[in-house]
């Protein structure tokens, strides 16, 4: 992952406000790393569903299963991205790793202030992927039908109930969190597609109840920038449900830091 920060033995000595003298990041890179990688997922996400969704789109009416590799496929390609900041992309594994007491990349110890920022380069990221998706579809925002728009961009349940919505959320975010805690923070060799891999497996078994947003910055940056998006014929954000895919997960992530780990030092692990 130095690779990512600096090229020869020379170039990982010269710090800087995102590098710092062994090549690791600082603070500052984690949160452009963040923010990139969190960029890049929200992007190609939005995108798969935006590109399944929009009228005139050659993928218009593909089915569940396109849309969960889609998403798979987005995680694999930001993780390898923001490699320096540990790849977390979501402050439920943030929180996650916060609880389990583990770094959140080589160099960057748990921490309050450590969390806050890169919580605000997951929503940054998350809210500017949302624009990117929309610029990219532009024409076909265009013109679509009234109440298509926001699913794009955030989730939304099947059958509204709040208490089993953020249950389900809670379940979901539990497989995800559980499996980074369990196998490292720092993404190296199989990690981000094995990653990809736990997010289609989630996407496919648990994710029509709720969209699956096992990540508050992915539902609610995008939600954000939808209620801002000058779409035609644009639905209501929904906010009444925006505090479902952050609690949800939230819980689930804390769940699964307590857990996990116990469950693994019994075996030694």
């Amino acid at each position: 992952m130095s690779s990512l920060l600096a090229t020869g033995t020379e170039a990982s000595v010269q710090a800087s406000a995102l590098v710092n003298a062994d090549g690791t990041a600082t603070l500052l890179g984690a949160f452009a790393s963040e923010t990139l990688g969190t960029f890049i997922l929200l992007l190609l996400g939005a995108g798969v569903v935006a590109a399944v969704s929009l009228p005139k789109s050659g993928a218009k009416g593909a089915d569940w299963i396109n849309i969960a590799f889609g998403w798979g496929f987005a995680v694999f390609a930001a993780v390898y991205v923001s490699g320096p900041s540990g790849a977390h992309l979501n402050p439920a594994v943030t929180v996650g790793q916060m609880v389990a007491g583990n770094d959140f990349a080589p160099g960057i110890a748990p921490s309050f202030t450590a969390m806050l920022v890169y919580f605000a380069g997951q929503f940054l990221g998350a809210f500017l992927g949302a624009w990117g998706a929309y610029l990219a579809f532009k024409k076909h925002f265009d013109i679509v039908e009234p109440g298509v728009s926001r699913g794009v961009f955030c989730t939304a349940p099947a059958i509204r109930s709040y208490g089993w919505n953020i249950l389900t959320e809670a379940i979901g975010t539990f497989v995800l969190v559980g499996f980074v805690v369990a196998s490292g923070q720092t993404p190296s060799g199989l990690g981000p597609l094995a990653v990809a891999i736990i997010v289609v497996s989630i996407g496919l078994s648990l994710g029509t109840p709720t969209g699956y947003a096992i990540n508050p910055a992915r539902d609610l940056g995008p939600r954000i920038a939808h209620a801002l998006m000058p779409i035609k014929n644009k639905s209501a954000s929904d906010w009444s449900y925006s505090w479902v895919p952050v609690v949800g997960p939230l819980l689930g992530a804390t769940a699964a830091a307590l857990i996990v780990p116990a469950i693994l030092a019994i075996a030694g692990a």
